[in-house]
This record gives structure tokens, C-alpha cells and sequence, in this order.
């Protein structure tokens, strides 16, 4: 599974994958905490949106290794 994929003759890492599932799974979860008064209790939102992405980033390369 954890092998460059081909698209095109353009090798793919399957990291780079992962990120961009991991980006799609962060801005999802910003927009539903945004939207409920958690969003409230953030302090410094830059900082949270990356120690999200990067604990999203595990949850995803945890779940491609799995397969």
C-alpha cells in the first residue's frame, strides 16, 4: 500500500494522499466548530488548526496502513 502510485508518469506519494484527505478532514471540522459555540473556546486558531491537521494526519496514515 505504501508505495508511489503512477498518474500519468507522475509518481504520487501516498503521504502526499494522505495530506490531502487529512486537509479535507481538517477544513470539515473547523467548519462544524465554527458553526457551535466550541469554536468559542479556541484561543489562538492557527495553532489549533495545525496540531488538528497533524492529529488527523496520524488518524489517516494510520487508517491507509491498516488496508
Amino acid at each position: 500500500m505504501w508505495h508511489e502510485w503512477s498518474f500519468g508518469g507522475v509518481l504520487v506519494s501516498p503521504y502526499l494522499v494522505a495530506a490531502g484527505f487529512a486537509l479535507l478532514a481538517t477544513l470539515a471540522v473547523r467548519t462544524l466548530l465554527r458553526h457551535t459555540p466550541l469554536g468559542r473556546w479556541i484561543w489562538h486558531e492557527a495553532l489549533f488548526d495545525l496540531a488538528l491537521f497533524i492529529v488527523l494526519m496520524g488518524v489517516v496514515v494510520a487508517l491507509m496502513s491498516q488496508s
